[in-house]
């Protein structure tokens, strides 16, 4: 995952250099790997704790991306208003439900942290 973020950031900031209007913003893929608090191991949490963090970190720079893409849309003399506003309402959009999807990740993760305190008592 770490790969895929640095890769990620790197063209990122090639289409930022090459003065590119739009940018591929593209979405991060959700970890998958969120483990059964009642069953798992403390390293399974672990990881899956580490993935969850990643995916945050990617859905952020997910939304520093269409902020970018959007700027350089607005920037751009040969979009009308009309367009424009369309334009930013699809940003946001975009961007909430990128917030809610690493929101609804980390309710799953947290529930599955308090199952394993649970099953795991000190």
């Amino acid at each position: 995952m770490i790969k895929t973020s640095l890769a990620f950031l790197t063209l990122l900031a090639a289409l930022l250099a090459t003065g590119a209007a739009q940018a591929a913003c593209i979405y991060p893929r959700a970890p998958d790997n969120i483990p059964d608090g009642r069953t798992a191991t403390m390293d399974q949490m672990v990881a899956a704790q580490k993935a969850v963090k990643q995916f945050d970190a990617d859905i952020a720079a997910y939304n520093a991306c269409l902020t970018m893409e959007l700027e350089a849309m607005m920037a751009d003399p040969g979009i009308d208003e009309a367009r424009k506003a369309e334009l930013a309402e699809m940003q946001v959009k975009k961007n909430n439900a990128a917030v809610d999807e690493a929101q609804a990740v980390a309710d799953r993760f947290n529930e599955q942290v308090r199952a394993f305190k649970e099953a795991n008592p000190k």
